[in-house]
């Protein structure tokens, strides 16, 4: 076989008709893909943009809360300091504790019963 009859053959093999016509579609196919590349990245921005705003309110919610606790903590702290906790504890009537008295197992008496700052009537009373 010569090289003009392999040529001939293969002239037969390619379809015969407009170049252009067979671009068109390639052509229309690399827009369209580009097109919507284009807008997908336009929407995971935007997406992006909504949860970046979602992240800044949040952020500045959780200093706030933070604030209000450590304010809530203070708070507490003051309540149960312990000066706090005398005058609160003498407001209601309540009087410091005087000498323990501790009952060994044979049921005798260790130590000197004391009563009260305030002398509360039956505090020193204690049987052996």
């Amino acid at each position: 076989m010569t090289a003009q009859q392999r040529l001939a053959r293969l002239a037969r093999l390619v379809p015969a008709g407009s170049a252009q016509a067979a671009r068109t579609p390639f052509v229309l196919l690399i827009v369209l893909l580009l097109g919507s590349g284009l807008l997908a990245l336009l929407l995971l921005n935007a997406s992006l943009n909504k949860g970046s705003f979602k992240l800044s309110k949040l952020e500045k919610e959780t200093e706030e809360l933070t604030d209000r606790q450590q304010a809530l903590q203070q708070e507490v702290d003051g309540y149960s300091a312990p000066d706090h906790l005398e005058d609160r504890a003498r407001e209601l009537g309540l009087v410091p504790g005087g000498n323990p008295v501790f009952l060994r197992p044979d049921g005798t008496v260790l130590g000197t019963p004391g009563g009260g700052e305030a002398g509360e009537a039956g505090a020193g009373q204690v049987g052996p």
